[in-house]
């Protein structure tokens, strides 16, 4: 039990870094795995346009061209919003803020974060030599 507990302390005091690699790494991947979601979910929206493009190519000429070329529509069921420089630059700025305060907080297990406090790791792994010293010690076989 001395060398199980001892051999633990020791094992995690030296594999510390390589448990905070392992979840920030784990973390990443789910950010990822969100921002792939989200590239896959504007392909389909784009795909899914391209082929009503395909089908319909009067779409092209009657709602894409007054809007790429600044046109006035003919269309009375159509709106084409006109924003001002000054509601461009505060959606820009407003836009800019919501990506810079993405939360990128690794989700660690609190025994991880104090372990990782170099006093706490060097004690833990003094503990550790300590107790499988105690075991080979102690409670080594006897002989006769």
């Amino acid at each position: 039990m001395f060398f199980s507990i001892g051999a633990a302390s020791l094992s995690s005091s030296v594999l510390c870094d390589d448990l905070i690699q392992y979840y920030r790494n784990k973390h990443d991947l789910r950010e990822e795995q969100a921002s792939l979601g989200r590239l896959e979910s504007l392909n389909a929206d784009y795909d899914a346009l391209l082929n009503r493009l395909e089908e319909d190519p009067n779409l092209v000429v009657d709602r894409l061209a007054p809007a790429t070329f600044g046109t006035e529509s003919d269309d009375p069921n159509t709106v084409y919003p006109r924003a001002t420089s000054q509601q461009l630059a505060a959606a820009r700025k407003a836009l800019m803020e919501e990506s810079n305060n993405d939360p990128t907080e690794v989700a660690m297990p609190p025994w991880l974060r104090r372990c990782s406090e170099p006093r706490n790791r060097f004690l833990l792994f003094i503990s550790g030599v300590v107790l499988v010293l105690v075991s080979f010690v102690c409670f080594r076989p006897t002989i006769s």
